[in-house]
């Protein structure tokens, strides 16, 4: 005849939690290497214009981005006194060394880049809305002088009235 024993109290063993260190530093090291930080606080105020045509720029780490608009503190650099501010990455720039700071601009992005992407490099103008053509065209011409003749001019994207 078979006994019946009276079962024991069965304790969970712990979970081991060595592996999860490794596990939490692989996914940190993956969303480090795909995201893309924000390398130019903005210092202007940037209202893109609306367009109904748009195209997407392919490789966005071969752009350099040039912002211009309404300075968003006092303090900063304008072209005319208090009208229009253009940002080179962090740095406002002064009316007198406008053409200076955008050589070495285009200069430094070129440099930071190797020769085949230098060649594809593309300066992308992000401008106002209310900003007038004229200071545009300046940024331009300066781009223009230092053999930067990619350009692009970024937009939003309009939505149309009829659509909804």
């Amino acid at each position: 005849m078979a006994r019946f024993r009276k079962e024991e109290k069965k304790e969970v063993p712990e979970l081991n939690m060595a592996s999860m260190s490794d596990i939490v530093f692989m996914f940190l090291f993956f969303f480090m290497v795909i995201s893309n930080i924000r390398e130019a606080s903005l210092k202007v105020e940037f209202k893109p214009p609306q367009a109904t045509e748009i195209q997407k720029l392919e490789k966005k780490q071969l752009v350099a981005n040039i912002y211009i608009g309404a300075p968003l503190n006092n303090d900063e650099n304008t072209l005319p006194p208090g009208k229009v501010s253009v940002q080179l990455n962090d740095q406002t720039v002064k009316q007198e060394h406008l053409t200076s700071d955008v050589r070495d601009f285009v200069g430094n992005e070129k440099e930071s880049r190797t020769t085949e992407d230098a060649a594809k490099l593309t300066f992308s103008l992000k401008v106002d809305h209310s900003v007038q053509m004229r200071y545009v065209n300046i940024i331009k011409e300066e781009l223009r002088n230092n053999n930067a003749l990619k350009i692009n001019y970024a937009t939003g994207k309009k939505v149309d009235a009829q659509r909804k």
